[in-house]
């Protein structure tokens, strides 16, 4: 037994609360259940109950014993002051207030039909992957889909957090952030950190400066990442030495120890020269790309805005003074899917909130036609009979499991609220 059943009981009355009485036998009629804080303080804010004919309103705290009272130190913290009915499943000592009398308890447990706490148990019952992965393929179509409309504001709330920080550092400079975004999620799990790092260590009016050339951007951002500190053989390597020794001495950037970007693993076209020098590339053709991708509304605009390919000298090389075979090396639909997925649509989010304009569809617009992500948390999702049309279901999926599923908070989920029924 787990406290969020009982709040879930309390919160959605699933109990006979036509004759119920306090543990001193007192008649309690229910008005209002309060709401649910899920904060600090007491469970339920501002509840309305009336006890032997006198009506009470207050606050309402919920414990599977009424010794966790005591437990949690609730007996010395003020916010409990306010507390005026105590919901247990399993009375085993009185409470009482500061002025010693006692506060009245109402014992669930004589009260919850057993129907309700078996399909509880059976929730709760550990299985190989997720509780409700026998049953979650049963849920009402309907309320499954409002459901991760919800994740899915949830999760762009989440990913907006981070992008107001970085927004506040930048002084509200929105093609800084999303600068150091892109770059993040250019270098992809293993190399972002290290290119987001990058990314902040370089002021973004050097970026616009130096924007005309595209060869100075690719000095600056693989100087930046130590990649030129070689002694090279071929005029090109050189040449961008050359150009970062002097950019770092014109622009004052300070030494700093960056974490050293990998090539192993990597597939060529994903080293960290290649997609350095496509971001390069980017900010030399695009002057004023956060402007523009406000602007763009399809995910056919987002391709037109993201096309670029590297400069002549990468066409045949994947690693500086090393010749390889002709190949263009453009930024793939997929790569660009995942730019719109983890940079635009959480910063184009923030900017809604900061204008105060939320566009629900807008966001969404571009993820229902953009494919399901593959990672084998929607693999498992996909075995159990939850497929995946886009990337919006796929996102949606992503935040159920990790802030629901993963941290057994079935109360708090609208499937878990739905199987309980």
């Amino acid at each position: 037994m787990r406290e969020d059943f009982l709040h879930y009981v309390w919160k959605y009355k699933k109990f006979d609360f036509s004759n119920v009485k306090t543990v001193c036998k007192k008649e309690i009629m229910i008005i209002d259940s309060g709401v649910y804080t899920k904060g600090t303080g007491a469970d339920f804010f501002n509840a309305q109950i009336v006890i032997d004919n006198i009506r009470w309103a207050g606050n309402v705290e919920i414990h599977l014993n009424s010794s966790d009272w005591y437990l949690h130190n609730h007996h010395m913290d003020p916010n409990y002051n306010n507390v005026i009915l105590h919901v247990v499943w399993n009375h085993d000592v009185d409470v009482y207030h500061r002025d010693k009398t006692v506060l009245p308890v109402l014992e669930l447990k004589n009260y919850v039909d057993k129907t309700l706490n078996f399909r509880y148990m059976g929730l709760n019952y550990s299985k190989s992957w997720i509780f409700c992965e026998d049953q979650i393929k049963d849920v009402d179509h309907e309320i499954f889909e409002n459901w991760k409309k919800e994740l899915f504001v949830e999760r762009l709330r989440e990913k907006s957090i981070p992008l107001q920080n970085l927004l506040e550092e930048n002084n509200n400079d929105w093609e800084a952030v999303l600068f150091c975004m892109l770059a993040k999620n250019f270098g992809l799990n293993i190399n972002g950190p290290a290119f987001f790092e990058l990314a902040k260590s370089i002021p973004f009016t050097v970026v616009r400066k130096e924007s005309y050339e595209v060869e100075n951007l690719e000095a600056l951002f693989l100087g930046r990442a130590g990649l030129l500190d070689t002694d090279f053989q071929d005029m090109y390597s050189k040449e961008l030495q050359n150009r970062w020794n002097y950019l770092r001495i014109k622009h004052s950037l300070k030494e700093i120890r960056l974490e050293q970007v990998e090539f192993f693993k990597h597939r060529p076209d994903n080293f960290p020269t290649i997609r350095l020098a496509q971001l390069a590339m980017l900010y030399h053709k695009s002057q004023y790309l956060f402007e523009n991708l406000i602007k763009s509304k399809s995910l056919n605009d987002f391709y037109d805005l993201f096309r670029v390919e590297v400069s002549d000298y990468w066409k045949t090389h994947y690693v500086l003074d090393k010749e390889s075979p002709y190949k263009r090396k453009t930024l793939t639909k997929n790569f660009i899917d995942l730019l719109v997925i983890n940079t635009v649509i959480p910063l184009k989010y923030l900017y809604q909130q900061y204008l105060n304009k939320e566009d629900l569809e807008e966001l969404l617009q571009p993820l229902l036609t953009i494919r399901p992500e593959q990672n084998i948390i929607i693999d498992k999702f996909s075995h159990i009979g939850i497929s995946s049309k886009n990337a919006f279901d796929t996102q949606a999926l992503l935040q159920l499991k990790k802030h629901y599923c993963d941290n057994k908070k079935c109360m708090y989920c609208q499937v878990g609220v739905s199987l309980l029924g």
